[in-house]
């Protein structure tokens, strides 16, 4: 299970590849397409089904899908998919499935609340940790540009067109602000799209399909869509708005920095967005570094940062019985998962 089309066809798209030489069938379903082609692909039943949570209920109710041979359920990008309204169809998903299976739950962030939500749907979970909690790529370069709210767009445009930026992800808090950037953008003779959830399935597919070409510069995206947009050797991301939620800061820009290249991430943070930026702060442990662009400066001065943490008391630490080797690993999620 997914939380965005996306993210079902690029699973969908790796176990294709992974499975071309195994006489495995996999199948996706998911929601703004029509229906009947994807019952059909279901007769005879799939070793792997990828699906969003909607588009699964539906064919469900529709006796397109029976759950009694199921054995592995997996929850990928776990922390969105308990967050957001989904937490009402994963459950009512859970109920119909069967009691004896395996839980996968995947996610590069965990916050306290969503990791006790996690346990309380599932039976005795293992944690294992791949990457320190909530933290950034060393390889992802961190700036900050101080700016006025209203001067943002001058700015990004500005930016753009002095560093010569072909492939640009842009990230807005809202959809109605990814369209209206978009088009300014597109005024000044920058290609762009926008992708979120109010736009097509078949709108979103083409929009990432060009911005992977090269046929679009500048890809405006909302949190929720981007979930699912993998590219390669992606150079730049821009919040042009903070994220309300600072886990979602770490998800941002890691769509830069991948595999191993290395990646630009920029935000352009105005007075009243302080409080989100300590609060991201906070939570990967580093002051990001600011730069003022000449031109740009803003008339309400950005607070300078402070990281204001408390000093964490450690726990004497217990020793370890011989007689409880089943002890969970005290550990904390980074890229993980629980069974």
């Amino acid at each position: 299970l997914t939380p965005t089309r996306e993210l079902a066809a690029q699973v969908a798209d790796s176990a294709k590849l992974y499975g071309e030489h195994l006489p495995l069938k996999s199948v996706v379903v998911f929601g703004g397409v029509k229906i009947n082609p994807q019952m059909q692909r279901l007769r005879g039943g799939a070793d792997i089904l990828v699906a969003t949570p909607g588009r699964l209920l539906d064919l469900y109710q529709q006796n397109t899908i029976r759950f009694d041979a199921l054995e592995v359920l997996v929850l990928d990008e776990a922390d969105r998919m308990l967050d957001m309204g989904f937490i009402h169809d994963i459950k009512r998903i859970l109920k119909l499935l069967p009691p004896k299976r395996q839980n996968l739950l995947f996610s590069a962030t965990f916050s306290d609340d969503i990791r006790k939500l996690a346990k309380g749907l599932i039976h005795n979970p293992v944690e294992i940790a791949v990457a320190p909690k909530n933290t950034t790529a060393e390889r992802i370069s961190q700036l900050i540009h101080p700016v006025d709210k209203s001067r943002k767009t001058a700015l990004l445009i500005h930016l753009i067109k002095q560093n010569q930026w072909h492939q640009v992800l842009v990230f807005t808090r809202t959809k109605h602000g990814a369209n209206r950037l978009t088009k300014k953008l597109i005024a000044k003779k920058i290609p762009a799209a926008a992708i979120h959830g109010n736009k097509s399935q078949g709108a979103r597919t083409r929009a990432l399909a060009e911005f992977k070409s090269g046929d679009i510069q500048v890809l405006v995206a909302t949190d929720i869509a981007a979930r699912g947009i993998d590219i390669d050797l992606l150079p730049h991301v821009v919040n042009f708005d903070l994220p309300n939620v600072s886990e979602d800061y770490v998800h941002r820009i890691g769509r830069t920095g991948r595999a191993g290249s290395a990646g630009e991430a920029l935000s352009l943070v105005c007075a009243d967005e302080f409080d989100d930026l300590q609060g991201i702060e906070r939570l990967i442990q580093q002051v990001i570094p600011r730069e003022m662009v000449e031109g740009f400066e803003p008339e309400n001065a950005l607070p300078e940062s402070k990281l204001n943490t408390r000093p964490i008391r450690k726990k004497p630490k217990k020793r370890k019985s011989r007689r409880k080797p089943q002890n969970k690993p005290n550990s904390e999620t980074g890229r993980s998962h629980s069974s």
